[in-house]
């Protein structure tokens, strides 16, 4: 089935990326809110909105760009050949914008500052390793589903691991660059101060390189043409070449 044109795919990705960080920002505000003082009560309710947001919104654009949201996950993607890198570039500035404006938008439904800069403090080795491993763990399951035929499972699979990885790194499982520069923008429960941003995007970086050997070592015989469903399987037909244009 022929990818849709362009244009729809970066759409995609951008409208996926806002939502995304709507959900992820605007539930750690609410679970700030609700359970204040809290940590452990809030860490869930957040966790449990991220996990249940992310199935719903690669299911809403899964299908027509692939539902990445994630610069990690598309050049990864375009290493096995299932995205051009032309096409990866291209999704890089509609996922970062994405999840600007997602925050952006998460913060003015709670009456905050439309920008805000966070103020906490994530940098260590120790969150450093948990963002390699959270990115490397996010990156297997869902090339693992893909390269052996069982993608239509992947955003509950997604769902599930991103929640469960909220509770078992010390990093609350960023695993993507493009949340990460998002989450910089509110000072809240969910943020990240600026300062730590390098190195969580390093993390992912290194993540995403060893998930490729990995993948690599365990799913090698694939071609890429089975390699381009990733998340969802791209179902929009493109019936001409002038619909591109």
């Amino acid at each position: 089935m022929p990818q849709p044109v362009l244009w729809r795919r970066l759409l995609a990705e951008f409208l996926g990326s806002a939502f995304l960080a709507a959900v992820v920002i605007g539930s750690g505000i609410a679970a700030q809110r609700l359970s204040p003082g809290n940590t452990g009560l809030e860490l869930l309710e957040n966790a449990a909105a991220t996990a249940a947001g992310l199935f719903a919104i690669i299911c809403m654009f899964g299908p027509v760009s692939g539902g990445h949201f994630n610069p990690v996950v598309s050049f990864v993607d375009a290493s096995f050949g299932g995205l051009s890198w032309r096409d990866a570039v291209s999704y890089l500035p509609a996922q970062l914008t994405g999840c600007v404006t997602g925050a952006m938008g998460a913060n003015s439904m709670f009456s905050r500052a439309v920008i805000e800069v966070s103020t906490k403090h994530r940098a260590s080795p120790a969150h450093f390793l948990a963002e390699v491993i959270a990115t490397l763990g996010l990156l297997l399951v869902i090339f693992a589903l893909a390269r052996s035929g069982r993608s239509r499972g992947t955003p509950a699979a997604v769902g599930a691991y991103i929640g469960a990885a909220y509770f078992f790194t010390s990093s609350t499982s960023f695993a993507n660059p493009a949340i990460t520069v998002g989450r910089m923008l509110s000072d809240t429960f969910a943020g990240i101060a600026p300062s730590s941003v390098p190195s969580f995007v390093a993390a992912q970086t290194v993540g995403g390189f060893l998930a490729v050997l990995v993948i690599w070592l365990l799913y090698p015989a694939i071609t890429p043409s089975q390699a381009a469903d990733i998340l969802v399987p791209h179902t929009e037909p493109v019936a001409t070449e002038a619909v591109s244009r």
